[in-house]
């Protein structure tokens, strides 16, 4: 599944792949400038987390409780 992700990033211009001729096999992964921007969207995901984390555990609780 991660293959695919990465291919997928790949294919859409996120991350560049470079095959590495070593034994064993190495294959390395870094962002792509335009994979560099999707970094602010997915700090705001990791502060809203932060923020809210507290009433998604009650909600959580409620759920399980029920």
């Amino acid at each position: 599944m991660l293959t695919q992700t990465l291919r997928a990033m790949e294919h859409d211009g996120l991350v560049d792949r470079r095959v590495c001729a070593v034994v064993p096999p190495k294959v390395e992964y870094s962002l792509t400038r335009l994979g560099f921007t999707l970094g602010v969207t997915f700090c705001g995901v990791w502060v809203w987390a932060s923020e809210n984390l507290s009433q998604v555990e009650q909600a959580r609780s409620a759920f399980d409780r029920d």
